[in-house]
């Protein structure tokens, strides 16, 4: 085996460190009130989205969380969305 046959090291893709959008400098506030930046937390089932494809650090999910289970308890957001497809069959 010559050095023309072996492996590079080389990393195959560049990976872009991810940071939290609620982190930093200039980062937005959570707040319950704001139900269009909490509605792109939520899937479209009206389920929480988790953190490691959201991108949000351990401490602000949980305030994330609370902020959509208050909204939710204020009537400002759905607990379940529902796209007009009934469960039941009519007859």
């Amino acid at each position: 085996m010559s050095a023309s046959d072996a492996p590079t090291t080389s990393k195959p893709f560049f990976r872009r460190r991810k940071s939290c959008p609620f982190s930093g400098q200039d980062a937005q506030a959570i707040d319950w009130k704001d139900t269009k930046t909490l509605g792109r937390y939520i899937s479209e089932r009206g389920k929480m989205v988790p953190s490691r494809i959201t991108n949000v650090s351990h401490k602000k999910q949980r305030e994330l969380a609370k902020a959509i289970k208050r909204a939710r308890y204020m009537a400002m957001m759905p607990y379940v969305r529902h796209d007009g497809e009934s469960t039941r069959s009519s007859r």
